[in-house]
Order: C-alpha cells, then structure tokens, then sequence
C-alpha cells in the first residue's frame, strides 16, 4: 500500500487525505510535519485533492554543497525551496496562489454580508487562488476577507487585528475585489490595505524569538504606497503595544520618513524594527535606492544568527530580474542589538497597531534560520514566473 501524505490545515486542525498509519501496517512520515523534505518517492504533499500543477512551479538554482559536496538543487515554489534549504517556512500567506508546490487547501477566506463564508483555494494542487469561486459567491455586492490560511502545518492563520496601542479598536476585514489583478492570464485577487484595514495573529506557532534568526518576504503592488505608518508583514508583538525596540521585525513598503528613509523620495523596502523604519543602519541611506517602475515588488527582510548582530534588506523586481542586497550589516544601535521578536504576525499594521497604510499585497512568508542567499535568489526566480510579463 503507497505511504501518502495528502494533508491541509483547516480551521487551525490538520486534516489527512488518504494516510497510510501504522494499523494499516504502513507509517507516517513525520519529518514532513515538522518541515522536513520528504525521502524521494514517498509521494507527500500538503495539498488537498488532485489537480494541475498551477503557473510558476519551477525554480531554478542552485548551490555547491558544503566540503565539496553535490550542489543543492532548488525547485518548486517558494517554501519547497527554503524547506530544501534546511529554513523551512514557518508561516506562508497568499489570496494569490498556493506557496508550496504541492497545497491544495484553503488560500483565504471570504465573507458576504449575510455572513455566510466561503474558502478560496488554488485550481490544483500548487496553483493559482480561484478568483472564479469568490466571484461566483461574493456577486456583485462583493465581500470581505475575513480569513487567511497559513500554508504550512503550524497554523498561523491571520484574522482582523485586535485593538492595540495606537488603534483602540479591531481592524477592519479588507474589500475583497479591491486589488485584482492577472497572473498568466488568470484573474487573481490581493488584498488592499487602506487606512483601518489590518489583520494578524498574537498567539504564533513556531515563529522567531528573541534574537533567534529568520527570513520574510512579501510581493505587493509597487504602485500602491503612502506614507502612512505602517504597511508592514511580519514578526510583531503578541501585545498588540508598542514594546520598544527590537520587539518587531517586519518588512515595510512605502513613503514615510517619520525614523528613516532611503535614498530620494521613496517609496522604499525598509525593515520595521519598532520605533524605527529603517533603510539600512543610519538615515537616509544611501544604499537603499527609491524603487520606480516595478510593477510588483519583493521585499525581503532577514534576522541573522543569535548574538551576529546582523540583518540584512533585499528587494527586487517580482516581475524581472533579480534581488537587490539594499542592507547587509549591524542592527542600527545597541537598542536593537539583541533583538527581543515576540514572534507575532501582522499584515497591513504596525507592531502597535498603527493602521494609516496603504498597499496592496499579494503573498509572504517567514521562515526558521537566516536562508542562504542562493535559495533567496531561486525564490526570487520563482516569484517572477509567476508575478512576470503576462
């Protein structure tokens, strides 16, 4: 009897698909729960029922092993390729598409206004989202979305923010029609962050701690920004207050000059490491250049090892070519060093709860452990597949 993995969390429970357990005189792999990749032939997925294999799901690249050893091979889609990498993904959102290669369950959530809700997921395994579904339900009175699945096995789903320090009351659920766009010829939807709109999760599983080392990146609209504080996704306070520094570090997209900025007038990929945006390790920072012209944006923002004292920004064109390294050095002071990450996950807010931001934003993930920059650039190569000349 074939060991198969098929699987998908839903609802913050893990459902099996066909499973062969012991009783049935097979195993499970549990190195797959955990991030692991698979022994070759085992067949494991994290997808619900079968289908085509959806738009980007190769990538290129890859790295000579350590002591001489057979290079690593990068494949898949974005969190098959750090999995690969030993930095396996810890949470991965997306309204856009499935970010592991295999995925077929829930992308997001959305919601009418009768409050009846429907689960959007990908046209096969590892495809894009089903903007015909959310079409077909929401009609012409449209919806919300009131929920975004994590990819992974943790279950770090992401819900309108609670109140906080500087938003005294929950976010708002963003208009799920608000930014529709075409991938390969499909219509997909994002979600549009306007001032109030803000989601997050205060009780995470599995995300970086204190000093401990990750890598995030998020793809948004590159002509969709203000300069409002804070259009940020990432690791965040579980207080929803504004801890000082070091307790947030997220990637930011935007204009605001308020703590830093980068070279020009913006807009800028800029790490958000509470009471400070920040473009590199002093302000303004030349190196971080003002980005025009893209129309879809990687931004990149990573911890590095506890005690290194380093983090570094990388951005990128999600439509051509390749990362840019804007940042790579020392936390900007000693309040910073070492960082104190709750591990808590935001989109579209401040740590504190801040709401004024403005994007529209179509997937990110974080991981565990600071990737290496050959299987950040084979994500990048992945994410133009998908996000590149339509």
């Amino acid at each position: 009897m074939m060991n198969h993995h098929t699987r998908y969390w839903y609802g913050g429970t893990v459902l099996f698909g066909v499973v062969q357990l012991a009783l049935l005189g097979g195993c499970l792999d549990q190195r797959h729960l955990i991030g692991e990749t698979p022994p070759p032939g085992t067949g494991g997925t994290h997808g619900g029922t079968g289908g085509a294999v959806g738009a980007g799901g190769g990538s290129p690249g890859g790295t000579a092993g350590a002591g001489g050893g057979p290079a690593i091979v990068f494949s898949g889609a974005p969190c098959d390729i750090y999995e690969t990498a030993g930095t396996p993904c810890v949470a991965a959102h997306s309204t856009a598409r499935a970010l592991y290669s295999d995925y077929g369950g829930p992308l997001y959530q959305v919601r009418r206004a009768d409050g009846v809700t429907l689960d959007i997921g990908p046209v096969g395994l590892g495809g894009l989202a089903s903007a015909a579904d959310q079409d077909a339900f929401c009609g012409t009175a449209g919806c919300t979305i009131s929920l975004i699945y994590d990819q992974t096995l943790h279950g770090n789903h992401l819900t309108k923010a609670p109140p906080g320090q500087a938003k005294a009351t929950p976010g708002n659920e963003a208009d799920a029609n608000g930014a529709p766009i075409m991938l390969g010829g499909n219509k997909v939807y994002g979600v549009s962050i306007v001032a109030g709109v803000g989601y997050r999760n205060d009780t995470p599983k599995g995300t970086a701690t204190g000093d401990a080392p990750e890598t995030e990146y998020m793809v948004v609209a590159g002509s969709v920004y203000n300069g409002g504080c804070c259009m940020d996704y990432g690791n965040m306070e579980t207080t929803n207050n504004d801890d000082g520094e070091g307790s947030v570090e997220a990637i930011y997209f935007g204009s605001c000059t308020i703590w830093g900025k980068g070279a020009g007038a913006g807009p800028w990929v800029m790490a958000d490491l509470e009471n400070g945006l920040w473009a590199g390790n002093l302000t303004p920072y030349a190196g971080n250049p003002s980005i025009a012209g893209w129309p879809f944006v990687t931004g990149m923002v990573k911890g590095g090892p506890a005690g290194a004292n380093r983090w570094t920004i990388k951005e990128g064109n999600a439509a051509a070519g390749t990362l840019i390294t804007a940042f790579d050095g020392a936390r900007p002071s000693a309040l910073y060093n070492p960082m104190r990450k709750q591990g808590g996950i935001g989109l579209g807010i401040g740590g504190d709860n801040s709401d004024a931001a403005r994007a529209n934003w179509f997937e990110g993930v974080m991981t565990t452990g600071y990737a290496s920059d050959a299987a950040d650039d084979a994500v990048q190569a992945n994410i133009v597949s998908v996000y590149g000349p339509q």
